[in-house]
């Protein structure tokens, strides 16, 4: 194909995927209510455990506030609904460019990213309300905690969106390992740098006070690290059988 015909081929995949986001968008405005009903549970139970709803509310301070969070959240949904489309007019305007072997290899990793990303992002909505209340355990007597609609959006988004791509880095170093970057046993003996890593991480994304979500994002951190460490191994053990096979006695002595 010429240059006039890529451009041509990449015009109509951008208005395919661009339809099928503003479909998936048009989908999810009708799914805000149950969705902001689940990110907002922390602040009901605030106020149960307070007795005093008055002073704990979502609270939108612009008239137009409340269309802009479900314009927003319609947004993040629809990317997420649209996915499979938007992700197949990708692949197949690259998957002529690919060999065989790299065309493998890029399954692969899709079929392992994304259902570790979607782990991240169910964990990462496990440990929000415990961040949220925890957080709101710090509001003096006579205080009243208001939790301004936006920034409680994008705070539990961003929370969600780290946590699941935190989950994703292990299958990154495993693509390392396979395009020849690096070795499964570099990967294994960097463990210590790894669970310094994980343990950091894991006390940013989490309040400093609540030691058991830390343990648990470091745990699942770690575990992965290693997990991906074993893979690797596996797969340059292969490599070496493979190369082994193919050189003459000889050239191995």
């Amino acid at each position: 194909m010429t240059l006039a015909q890529h451009l041509v081929e990449l015009r109509k995949r951008l208005m395919i995927a661009a339809v099928a986001l503003i479909a998936g968008m048009i989908a999810a405005f009708f799914l805000t209510d149950p969705l902001i009903w689940l990110i907002t549970e922390p602040i009901r139970v605030i106020a149960e455990t307070t007795g005093d709803e008055a002073k704990v509310e979502l609270m939108f301070t612009t008239v137009t506030s409340g269309f802009d969070l479900r314009l927003r959240m319609s947004f993040a949904i629809g990317l997420l609904l649209s996915a499979p489309v938007w992700l197949w007019q990708v692949w197949a305007f690259v998957m002529p460019g690919l060999t065989r072997k790299e065309i493998r290899y890029t399954i692969g990793f899709v079929a392992a990213a994304i259902p570790l990303f979607v782990a991240g992002c169910w964990v990462g909505l496990l440990i929000m309300p415990h961040i949220v209340e925890l957080m709101a355990s710090f509001v003096p007597n006579g205080g009243a905690a208001f939790f301004d609609a936006a920034y409680y959006y994008d705070f539990v988004l961003k929370l969600l969106l780290v946590v699941g791509v935190s989950f994703v880095l292990p299958v990154f170093l495993v693509a390392l390992n396979l395009a020849g970057v690096v070795s499964g046993m570099a990967i294994l003996k960097g463990w210590r740098v790894a669970v310094l890593v994980a343990a950091v991480f894991a006390a940013i994304a989490t309040p400093p006070a609540d030691i058991v979500s830390m343990l648990l994002l470091a745990g699942i951190l770690v575990v992965l690290y290693f997990a991906a460490a074993g893979l690797s191994l596996v797969f340059d053990r292969r490599r070496r059988k493979r190369d082994a096979a193919i050189l003459p006695p000889e050239a191995t002595a």
